[in-house]
């Protein structure tokens, strides 16, 4: 009996052997630094050696295999597009948000500073914290989103994104006073929720437009986009930004860029049809003949529909 009590307790003893110490969160943090750090350096060298291995080395598969990207774990903060490829361009990732994106394909877009991506639940923006404006916003909409839509409320909160460095955001005392409007690029009549309706306020989705293109020849163009979409078998995809001289004027105390122009490109994923609204950033500002995808391309090195 005895012999059986003493068994007992060094079993207990077995069971209640300490377990290894797991990495402090700081240190888990920092491992994690470093293992990304490595694997986005490995693949910029990668294809800045071997041009041709470029579409065989997905970033992001790297990332979930280091078990990187986790909810919860900054999966909600701006993350910049992958590093620049030869020629100065760069392919961006938006791996939350891919399906406003023809065949979730992101864009190859010109190297700039300080690009981010952001995702949002009815739009994905590529932002510019160099000139506080969008690079580009993504939509995927249908007859049943534009249907939704018709009955959610006009907010006109705008906001600044905390999602941000102070340093790149637009500031609502930025536009006050300029003589812009805080010019929608995803447009509040496509949001087919509150949440939606809310976020499309944030400032990361506004250009400097002129007024009386705002209210004119743009809401024109975003009318007409939706009519095409209401009589559409699927889904469009829509991708919306400015265009920049090479000296853009600027507005307020964080120099927010005014564009020369804004365009609206269009894709219908039924039919394979695309076209581009471009449109000047002027007071007398007249929609035009849409241009074709590869002029755009040529135009803007933007390349939005994959």
């Amino acid at each position: 009996m005895a012999a059986k009590k003493h068994q007992g307790r060094r079993t207990a003893k077995r069971r209640a052997a300490p377990r290894k110490k797991q990495p402090s969160g700081g240190l888990a943090k920092f491992l994690k630094t470093v293992c990304l750090s490595a694997a986005v350096s490995f693949a910029a060298m990668t294809w800045a050696l071997h041009p041709q291995l470029r579409g065989q080395i997905d970033v992001d598969q790297i990332l979930a295999r280091l078990n990187l990207d986790q909810p919860g774990e900054g999966a909600a903060s701006p993350r910049p597009p992958a590093p620049a490829a030869p020629g100065g361009y760069v392919q961006t990732s938006f791996a939350q948000c891919r399906e406003f994106f023809p065949r979730q394909a992101p864009p190859v877009v010109p190297a700039r500073p300080a690009q981010r991506e952001l995702c949002f639940s009815s739009f994905a923006i590529l932002y510019s914290g160099q000139r506080k404006t969008p690079v580009l916003v993504a939509e995927r909409l249908n007859r049943q989103a534009l249907i939704a839509a018709q009955g959610v409320a006009r907010t006109d909160n705008f906001y600044k994104e905390a999602r941000l460095p102070a340093a790149e955001r637009a500031g609502l005392d930025d536009y006050r006073g300029s003589g812009f409007d805080r010019g929608h690029m995803a447009p509040a009549g496509d949001m087919s929720n509150a949440d939606a309706m809310a976020q499309s306020f944030s400032l990361v989705n506004m250009v400097p437009q002129a007024p009386q293109a705002n209210r004119g020849a743009w809401n024109k163009i975003e009318q007409d986009t939706r009519k095409y979409v209401m009589r559409a078998k699927g889904d469009v995809y829509v991708i919306s930004g400015p265009v920049y001289g090479d000296h853009p004027q600027t507005i307020g105390a964080a120099r927010v860029a005014v564009p020369d122009y804004t365009f609206k490109a269009v894709y219908d994923a039924t039919t394979g049809r695309s076209w581009v609204h471009w449109l000047a950033n002027s007071p007398d500002a007249r929609p035009g003949a849409p241009i074709s995808y590869e002029e755009f391309v040529r135009r803007t090195g933007l390349r939005v529909l994959g």
